[in-house]
């Protein structure tokens, strides 16, 4: 060691003394996140509001820490939440055990479960971080019906999965609304 070597020290210190601080007001001001960050998880919705999710439980099948559980039930034609002969009739997902891989969203046959760019998901509450389904699911956007009801878009699953985004803008909801939502809706 120098002679020198703490004047250097002060030095370095007392140079960023007068430089402008950069500060970023986090809770009052968010920071945007990157646009493909993928944080919270979202059951996403048809565009007539049937729900994506055929309660098959693979995301729950390939979390590796367990954190999904899954319960399907059978749609009837009185009550109908899918297109198809199932619904996730229970959906939870603990935050406290994810660890945010993204294997329930490679593993999801259907493109029901797709992760948001929202990271705000921080408690001090266990119990408020075991989000269920009404917590995960997209809210629904203008042509949209909240389910029960019976299919819309056609007379069988495939017209969903084939034919869905055709026959949305046919009854007038725009393209950008079909698919997910963004960050902006979730909020609000």
């Amino acid at each position: 060691m120098g002679m020198f070597d703490p004047l250097k020290g002060f030095g370095v210190t007392f140079s960023m003394m007068f430089k402008k601080v950069a500060t970023e007001e986090y809770p009052e001001a968010g920071a945007p996140a990157a646009p493909r960050y993928h944080g919270r998880h979202q059951l996403n919705r048809h565009p007539d509001g049937l729900e994506k999710c055929v309660g098959c439980e693979l995301c729950a099948w390939a979390c590796p820490a367990d954190a999904i559980f899954v319960e399907g039930g059978n749609n009837t034609e009185e009550a109908r939440y899918s297109p198809g002969e199932r619904y996730g009739a229970d959906y939870q997902i603990n935050y406290l055990r994810c660890i945010g891989c993204g294997l329930c969203i490679e593993a999801c046959p259907t493109r029901s479960l797709t992760m948001i760019n929202f990271y705000e998901i921080a408690d001090d509450d266990r119990q408020r971080l075991i989000y269920t389904k009404e917590d995960l699911l997209a809210p629904l956007l203008p042509g949209m019906e909240q389910p029960p009801h019976p299919m819309r878009l056609g007379e069988d699953e495939q017209d969903y999965y084939v034919n869905g985004p055709e026959l949305a803008r046919g009854r007038g909801v725009p393209a950008g609304e079909t698919v997910e939502t963004t960050h902006e809706q979730v909020i609000s």
